[in-house]
């Protein structure tokens, strides 16, 4: 008899790789496994509501801990494995002068206000990264310097960045750890020191507590087992999205060359 699970992705491009890696891993123990696309919340929500047995991954406490919170109002959540180490930060490119721009304060500068691209271009309103620089944009007064901070869709920011970047603008890019422009670009992270951007959070695959009899004890010291890093995440995430690359066959070589699974 086949066992069958849903997963949770948040519907960015490195959750959709760590997603393939976690599973490969999943469909050697003999799963059949249907993967569910959701903007971050929304993600939660199904985990809550039972539509997902597991989500992944989920970053805490920072970023998601609110949105965990919620779901164990309802039912408590096992976390297992640790798949990186994300945090969220306000990036420069590497050719923008670091005594001129090192911390965002330094943003506020007449002649840095003259230079810098006034658009800040970021991603998905439910995003941690979006809250924290919303909020940032009011604690450091940016608005009223003439920066303006706009969600979209996760390719109007890699493109604003990048179509920056080939032109050497000065761009501001809201960004996190691991993303796969880290792989291809140097970016400098800028000093926050209000502390806005919340910590470095834990990744970790979420299973519903009602959905682990699905599991023998060894499959969940397995996936408890999994350890992958920023670094790792980026570099296959920048494979798939910048090399055209099979996301599934990317992984699964990383998987097998790692030994972590067989090649059969």
């Amino acid at each position: 008899m086949v066992k069958r699970i849903k997963i949770g992705v948040t519907a960015l491009s490195f959750h959709r790789t760590t997603t393939s890696l976690i599973t490969n891993v999943l469909k050697t123990m003999g799963f059949e496994v249907e993967q569910v696309f959701s903007p971050h919340q929304e993600n939660f929500e199904k985990l809550k509501t039972g539509e997902v047995d597991m989500l992944s991954s989920a970053w805490l406490p920072s970023s998601h801990g609110i949105y965990k919170s919620n779901v164990e109002e309802v039912m408590p959540l096992i976390e297992l494995g640790l798949h990186y180490e994300p945090y969220a930060l306000w990036g420069v490119p590497d050719y923008v002068p670091e005594e001129v721009v090192s911390e965002v304060m330094d943003l506020l500068k007449p002649e840095v206000v003259d230079k810098m691209i006034p658009k800040i271009q970021g991603i998905n309103p439910g995003a941690g990264i979006t809250r924290f620089s919303i909020k940032m944009m009011e604690e450091y007064g940016l608005s009223k310097a003439g920066y303006a901070f706009y969600t979209g869709s996760e390719d109007d920011c890699f493109s604003a960045f990048e179509s920056a970047v080939a032109n050497k603008e000065w761009v501001i890019v809201p960004l996190w750890k691991p993303q796969f422009l880290h792989y291809r670009y140097d970016i400098r992270e800028l000093k926050e020191p209000k502390g806005l951007l919340g910590v470095v959070d834990r990744a970790v695959l979420l299973l519903r507590d009602d959905r682990k009899n699905l599991f023998t004890q060894e499959q969940l010291n397995t996936l408890d087992s999994l350890r992958f890093s920023n670094d790792i995440i980026a570099e296959l995430d920048y494979k798939v999205c910048r090399e055209g690359k099979s996301r599934d066959e990317v992984t699964h070589e990383w998987l097998v060359t790692q030994g972590v699974i067989s090649l059969n």
